[in-house]
Formats: structure tokens, sequence, C-alpha cells
């Protein structure tokens, strides 16, 4: 059968699957659940020898998850987008702002009053 055949390449029929025997052998591991606000549990081998996180992000919700089932971590809170409006009128206030808008117009009639091309 040439080309289109449905064989999978590169195995033989009854070779069975790679073992310990070609890949070496496995690293000692710990197995550590960790614990989301929504109550998944969320099981990782880590080897031995690994630093084991305080936290873990879940892979079902994304909420972040720690080891206590207990006391799991609250959600973050999600602050609102600000526009940049917003954030100039949290630093000034409507006085100061109307102070600043004659300021410049002054000068802009100012520069036009010279001759100034202005666009």
């Amino acid at each position: 059968m040439a080309g289109g055949g449905s064989a999978i390449r590169g195995s033989r029929i009854g070779s069975g699957p790679m073992g310990e025997a070609e890949r070496g052998e496995a690293a000692p591991r710990q197995n550590v659940t960790y614990f989301c606000s929504h109550e998944h549990r969320t099981p990782i081998a880590f080897a031995m020898e690994a630093v084991v996180p305080e936290s873990w992000d879940c892979p079902r919700c994304g909420l972040p998850a720690s080891m206590d089932s207990a006391n799991p971590p609250p959600a973050p809170k999600i602050e609102p987008y600000k526009t940049h409006l917003a954030y100039v009128k949290e630093r000034r206030s409507d006085a100061e702002a109307k102070d600043i808008l004659n300021e410049a117009l002054s000068t802009l009639r100012q520069r036009r009053k010279s001759g100034d091309v202005i666009f």
C-alpha cells in the first residue's frame, strides 16, 4: 500500500508503549492539592526536590488556589477601567480646570495677535 494508508508511521503491530527501560527512571514525585474559592481541587505532581509554590492558578476557573482547603484565597478585586479624563478629574477640581483652560486660551489668543501660525 503506497502513500494513503491509515497505518501509524514509526510503529509496529505489537511493539507496545515505550516503558521506563527506554526512558530511564522517573524522578520521585510528591503530590500537592490546591483549592480555590469555587471549591475546585487541583492535584499537581512536583519533583521531591522542587520548591512547592504557596499558590497556584486554578485551571478550571482561573482564580488563585492554595493548599489550605478550609481557607482558599479570595478572588482578586477587579478595578473598573478608568479613562484618562477620570484620572484628571481625580487630581483637579472644576475650579482648577477652569483656571487652566482660561490660561491656555489667553496664551493662544496672545500668540494669534502676535502673528503666530496656529493649527
